[in-house]
C-alpha cells in the first residue's frame, strides 16, 4: 500500500500550559479515512497544526509522500488540503468569490474548479448569496470546498462536523467515504464524536492527554467491542489505570 502520511515521535509541549503531544507515531495510507478520536484537549488540533507546519515540533518526523515536513515543506504541502479549527470566510463576498480568491493560490487550476467543488458540498444552489447569509453548517461546506480545490492526495480536518445538523453531518459523512473510495482521496480527520468516527473511518487512533494510547481497523476493533465509544472509554479507563499503577510503584 501506498503510504501517503508518516509520523514518528512527534513531540510538541507548550511550556506555559505543560501540555501538548508526545511520542506521537502512526501511518496513514492511500484511501484510508484515519480518525484521531479524542476529548477536547487531548491534543489532537496541536497533531494536525504540527503535521501542516503551522506549530514547530520539538522532536520528531514527519513526511507526507515522501518529502519530510520541515525540510522539504513545499514538495510535502502540494497535495494537501486541510481545515483547521474555524471555518474561515470573508462574510461580505460570496461563496463562489471566497473560493475565487482562494484559487489564486494554484495558478494551474481552471475555474470550473470552483463549480466542480461547490457541487461536491452541496453549495452551488447559494454559491452567489453572501457568506454573513450562510449557516454555520453551510459555512463549513464551504471549507471544505475550499480544502477540495486543489484535487489534494491528503485531506485534514478537524472536527468537520462542528455545528452541523444531523442531516449535515450524514452529508459531510457521505461526502469524505465517496470522496475515498471513488478519487482514492486520504482523510486524517480529529474529532471527540465517536459515532461519527465509527460510521466514517476505517481506522483510528485514540488520543488522550497527549499520546496515542491505541489504534486499529474499526471494523476488527467492533467485533470485540459493540461501538467504538465503549472501545474508546476502555481505552481511556486503562490508560489511567496504568498511571495509576505507574504512580503506587514510583
Amino acid at each position: 500500500m501506498d503510504k501517503v502520511l508518516e509520523v514518528r515521535d512527534l513531540t510538541k509541549i507548550y511550556p506555559k500550559k505543560n501540555r501538548g503531544v508526545k511520542g506521537i507515531s502512526f501511518d496513514i495510507f492511500k484511501g484510508d479515512i484515519y480518525g484521531l478520536l479524542g476529548p477536547n484537549g487531548a491534543g489532537k488540533t496541536t497533531i494536525i497544526k504540527t503535521i501542516t507546519g503551522l506549530c514547530r515540533a520539538d522532536r520528531g518526523q514527519v513526511k507526507i509522500m515522501g518529502f519530510d515536513v520541515s525540510r522539504q515543506f513545499e514538495q510535502a504541502m502540494a497535495k494537501v488540503g486541510c481545515i483547521i479549527e474555524t471555518a474561515d470566510a470573508y462574510e461580505y463576498l460570496s461563496g463562489y468569490k471566497n473560493l475565487e480568491l482562494a484559487i489564486r493560490f494554484y495558478p494551474n487550476l481552471d475555474q470550473k474548479r470552483i463549480d466542480e467543488v461547490l457541487e461536491i458540498v452541496g453549495l452551488k444552489p447559494y454559491k452567489n448569496e453572501p457568506v454573513q447569509h450562510y449557516s454555520l453548517g453551510m459555512k463549513q461546506r464551504l471549507a471544505l470546498a475550499s480544502a477540495l480545490l486543489s484535487h489534494p492526495e491528503l485531506v485534514m480536518l478537524d472536527e468537520p462536523m462542528n455545528g452541523l445538523d444531523i442531516e449535515g453531518m450524514v452529508d459531510i459523512r457521505k461526502m469524505i467515504v465517496e470522496l475515498a473510495r471513488e478519487q482514492q482521496a486520504t482523510f486524517l480527520i480529529s474529532s471527540h464524536l465517536a459515532y461519527e468516527m465509527e460510521l466514517t473511518c476505517n481506522r483510528v487512533g485514540i488520543i488522550n492527554n497527549g499520546r496515542l494510547i491505541r489504534e486499529g481497523i474499526v471494523s476488527e476493533l467492533l467485533i470485540e467491542y459493540s461501538s467504538l465509544e465503549e472501545f474508546f472509554i476502555q481505552q481511556v479507563k486503562d490508560g489511567r489505570e496504568a498511571v495509576g499503577d505507574e504512580q503506587l510503584v514510583s
